[in-house]
């Protein structure tokens, strides 16, 4: 009954409104929409809801604009019944270049390819009736929700499996980083989100070049938020073999990873960029981990010199480069970070010495073949004195054996 009053409303006040379908659709004011479309309830004969808000659409971007500024098939009251279905291009209208920059992206080629879930304009940026500013909290791409609103798809590891993003779950790894954690729990709107490395959008895949997130785009996105640090990761040896063109240097995502960026003063990250460098230094990790440093490391305790002790972590340079905090006229005060007392004599220490090598250590090389022969000597003198031994104590056991003489 009261969906039966609603309609002979509905009916009353298009009967009251200027007529005929002679009105221009420029004419038409978004009060003479809303007279219909802010009623609750208001739907289609086939029962789609048609309820406008009138309040959140007054007070959203779109507010100031008539409702044909988009529906531009709706030319006189009463319209049409289906109008043509609004998408990215009815936006170009009045965004013509964030709608170019979209339809580069995977998501726009996703659309444009008829996938039916992938992002679009009112995906981000909510319904378009009650679309805010992006400075404006309640905005779903606001620094501080956007994160959430990427999510809604990137946290969705059906859809990734579907279709074949390779970081199924994003947004949780992005949630428990050092990013995600400064914006959520800190609130800090200049912590890097979603759009701050991937781009607004045109959001391109990984493997494009021209993605922001592209292996050889790496440095230069991280260096939007750490200027100082991509300072000194381009004077040192990584930066300079990226820069020359060769990408299988260390780029931030190799050490600190994508999603997960983890704090570099936590336990598990410092026992775990050892590893990271041996994933390249595969020699010097061997030899470090033959050291006092690297088993007391490999133990899980910290307090001890890993890599960037000595190496420093950014500006790493050659031993041989003066630069270098490793080279011979910097060893000292190296070592000192640690060892206050630390001398000449000191640092004769080599951390990454081998004793297998005989060209490059010759006298720890016959030292550790020495102890080597000695230790296996020993044990093998003492190996055959018990088997001798036990040999004889079988044989004095024997009925009829004669009893030793004990004096």
């Amino acid at each position: 009954m009261l969906l039966v009053v609603r309609r002979v409303a509905t009916l009353l006040v298009l009967l009251l409104l200027p007529a005929s379908g002679t009105t221009a659709a420029e004419e038409l004011s978004s009060e003479s929409c809303l007279a219909c479309h802010a009623i609750e309830d208001f739907a289609s004969p086939t029962g789609r809801a048609l309820f406008i808000d009138a309040e959140a659409f007054g007070t959203s971007v779109h507010g100031a604009f008539p409702c044909t500024s988009c529906h531009t098939d709706a030319t006189a009251i009463p319209h049409e019944e289906k109008l043509k279905r609004l998408g990215a291009l009815t936006c170009s209208g009045c965004h013509g270049d964030a709608v170019a920059a979209y339809l580069k992206s995977i998501h726009g080629q996703a659309t444009a390819n008829g996938t039916t879930d992938a992002a679009t304009c009112t995906s981000c940026h909510g319904a378009a009736h009650a679309i805010k500013k992006t400075a404006d909290p309640a905005s779903p791409v606001y620094p501080l929700t956007l994160p959430r609103t990427c999510g809604v798809c990137h946290g969705d590891p059906e859809l990734a499996m579907r279709h074949g993003i390779p970081v199924v779950n994003a947004y949780q790894l992005y949630m428990d980083s050092i990013h995600g954690r400064a914006l959520t729990k800190s609130g800090l709107l200049v912590a890097a989100n979603c759009s701050s490395c991937h781009g607004f959008h045109e959001v391109r895949r990984g493997n494009d070049p021209e993605s922001k997130v592209h292996r050889a785009n790496i440095p230069s996105t991280c260096a939007a938020c750490h200027a100082g640090i991509a300072g000194a990761y381009s004077e040192g040896v990584h930066g300079q073999a990226f820069a020359k063109g060769n990408r299988n240097a260390p780029v931030c995502i190799d050490c600190h990873t994508a999603h997960q960026i983890a704090r570099v003063d936590t336990e598990p990250w410092k026992l775990q960029i050892v590893s990271e460098c041996g994933s390249c230094h595969r020699e010097s990790l061997r030899t470090y981990s033959d050291t006092f440093h690297g088993q007391v490391t490999a133990l899980g305790f910290t307090p001890v010199a890993r890599c960037s002790d000595c190496h420093g972590s950014h500006r790493v340079f050659a031993a041989s480069d003066s630069r270098s905090t490793v080279a011979p006229e910097h060893l000292i005060a190296t070592c000192q970070k640690c060892h206050p007392q630390a001398n000449e004599n000191f640092v004769q220490f080599s951390p990454h010495a081998d004793p297998e090598s005989r060209e490059k250590n010759p006298l720890l090389y016959f030292v550790t073949q020495s102890m080597n022969f000695l230790i296996v000597g020993v044990f093998a003198f003492f190996g055959l004195h018990t088997v001798l031994w036990l040999f004889r104590s079988l044989l004095e056991r024997q009925p009829g054996a004669p009893e030793r003489d004990e004096g």
